[in-house]
């Protein structure tokens, strides 16, 4: 029985014949990305903006495209219904999540605003009802944003301190710089193309960057196992070996990880699109960067060739000292 491969079992593939190309490239998508964020901003959405969440329950079946016409025609902005399914529910028993963003001069949803909601959706469902509701104002949401900002800055942050204490610093400053990269370029193109931005989108990028440090972690463990391998082959050679050597596991893993999110981002509907689109495109840079970010770094940065002895200078050799 012949097993799947997507790249061939042996290959000798040159990753760093364009490495100043690739790396260019990569720059100037940063860039792009970090001033279309400074000038466009991104498109918050509920969590970040304040609005208001509305539990309700009926006894028919929820129909979220008719709630959501009926809504937006109110002209309230911005509002998001999802289903709730929850197995302990009676048959009888149906719920959704009406999210509308905050109004112009308020901190919290009025009674009016409330009323009129509730006479809308009574228009679809007669048996609907109103079991909570709950407002997200201006200074809630701008806590989140500190917060949302801190937990990625932390997530790098941590990063870093592993890669440093597992590797050397010049492995670290390649995978951290692989990570922002695939966070920039991330958010660049959610402000580019004005994507709806979230808490869920937040939760994509803590994961993009696990996914993208695992992938990084197993190029650098392979160019570990060959530095001590390999003492006299220049350092070049020795990142083109142990890229090559775990390509087929980084496809494979991409690919199938591809697979799901390409069937999630097509079936899943409104609710997860923007999550989904995120760790979307987040795989793909992530694996792009593992090779054409972290790795050129390191080439450039270089580092000692022998880990079976303590350095008096370590981090201080470059790929062009060998080892005897």
């Amino acid at each position: 029985m012949r097993r799947l491969r997507l790249v061939p079992a042996e290959t000798n593939w040159d990753f760093f014949r364009t490495a100043r190309i690739t790396f260019s490239a990569s720059v100037v998508a940063v860039v792009i990305s970090l001033a279309a964020f400074l000038i466009l901003g991104l498109n918050y959405g509920i969590d970040f903006r304040g609005g208001t969440t509305i539990r309700t329950e009926s006894h028919s079946a929820v129909d979220v495209g008719a709630y959501r016409q009926r809504l937006q025609e109110l002209g309230l902005g911005d509002v998001s219904v999802t289903e709730v399914f929850d197995p302990t529910f009676e048959s009888d028993k149906h719920v959704a999540m009406v999210r509308i963003e905050a109004q112009a001069g308020e901190e919290a949803a009025s009674a009016e605003l409330v009323a009129k909601v509730e006479e809308a959706l009574r228009s679809v469902d007669p048996t609907i009802v109103f079991t909570s509701v709950e407002s997200v104002g201006p200074k809630v949401s701008g806590e989140l944003i500190r917060t949302a900002v801190i937990a990625v800055l932390l997530a790098i942050a941590a990063v870093l301190f592993y890669i440093w204490l597992r590797f050397e610093w010049q492995f670290s400053v390649g995978a951290v710089a692989a990570l922002v990269h695939d966070v920039i370029i991330t958010i660049g193109v959610f402000s580019i193309f004005r994507i709806q931005f979230d808490l869920a989108t937040i939760a994509a990028l803590l994961t993009i960057v696990g996914y993208s440090l695992n992938d990084t972690v197993v190029v650098f463990d392979r160019v570990r196992e060959n530095l001590i391998k390999y003492k006299k082959k220049p350092l070049v050679e020795v990142l083109n070996l142990s890229i090559n050597e775990t390509l087929s596991r980084t496809v494979m893993t991409s690919v199938t990880t591809l697979i799901a999110l390409i069937a999630l981002l097509i079936l899943g509907g409104d609710v997860i699109r923007g999550f989904v689109f995120a760790m979307t495109l987040g795989v793909v840079v992530g694996t792009y960067s593992s090779v054409f970010v972290a790795s050129t770094i390191l080439l450039w940065l270089g580092t000692k060739r022998d880990w079976s002895k303590p350095d008096a200078n370590q981090g201080n050799q470059f790929s062009t000292s060998e080892t005897p």
